[in-house]
């Protein structure tokens, strides 16, 4: 069962839920439309860009706001891969039972790395959104205790490499995941997985999204602009094309690294 939200937590959450529907609603319409003005380029082509996908002045603080309090662009982030000043971030809200996470994990983020983290146009942050109760927020917590070794992606795609639920996630399970992916020391994994550091961390992902209106996994905001689940390659790289040519005309994003 998916763990409830405090009555504080669903308050704060009301009036974000509401603008993230509105949002999610004008990116399918925005994408619905490009995709209907490129039936007719030729084969292979990318769907001609349309005037009416562009939000309008109103929309787009919105989403600039929304960025703003999501990205967090720290130095040394181990959820997080690409440069610190990649014009654009995708976050994403994610539980290690969830099967649709998993199919963005093994198919489409493979692709956006490629093509869009090696450029240095994107930037991919992680957030440990647990919903399925105990047994995802141990997996929630060993991943963030690989990442303490450097090791967070390694696990991480080793979680999501085929769907995992219920005793598939016991400690022993995520141990033994843990020492194939590279990590050295398992007695500072097990310390790490228990720590009240992991609690704080996981703790600080579940109130954005809580306080974002996140109400299931996955669930993404590409510089603020809302994708909810595990949508085609071509959503998302349309929403970070898009991202990116609005990002030309703003200011820069500060530090650098990756």
């Amino acid at each position: 069962m998916p763990t409830s939200a405090s009555p504080a937590r669903k308050l704060a959450a009301l009036g974000a839920v509401l603008a993230l529907v509105v949002a999610v609603i004008a990116i399918g319409v925005a994408i619905a439309k490009s995709t209907q003005s490129g039936r007719d380029t030729e084969p292979g082509a990318a769907p001609a860009a349309s005037p009416e996908a562009e939000e309008d002045p109103a929309q787009q603080k919105m989403f600039d706001d929304l960025a703003k309090r999501t990205s967090r662009r720290a130095d040394g982030d181990p959820l997080a891969v690409g440069k610190k000043n990649a014009p654009v971030v995708l976050v994403e809200y994610a539980d290690y039972q969830c099967s649709f996470c998993g199919r963005f994990t093994r198919e489409t983020q493979p692709e956006l790395i490629k093509k869009y983290v090696d450029a240095g146009t994107l930037r991919i942050e992680f957030r440990n959104f647990t919903v399925f109760g105990a047994d995802s927020e141990r997996a929630a917590r060993a991943s963030w205790a690989a990442g303490q070794q450097g090791k967070f992606w390694q696990l991480h795609d080793a979680l999501y490499a085929k769907t995992r639920k219920g005793a598939a996630l016991a400690e022993d399970k995520l141990v033994g995941l843990a020492r194939s992916s590279g990590v050295d020391d398992i007695d500072k994994f097990r310390t790490d997985m228990k720590s009240a550091d992991a609690d704080k961390a996981l703790k600080k992902d579940q109130d954005e999204g809580y306080q974002l209106g996140v109400q299931s996994t996955p669930s993404f905001l590409i510089n603020g602009r809302p994708v909810a689940g595990a949508q085609p390659l071509a959503v998302f790289s349309q929403a970070v094309e898009q991202a990116a040519r609005t990002a030309k005309h703003q200011p820069a994003a500060e530090g650098g690294g990756k």
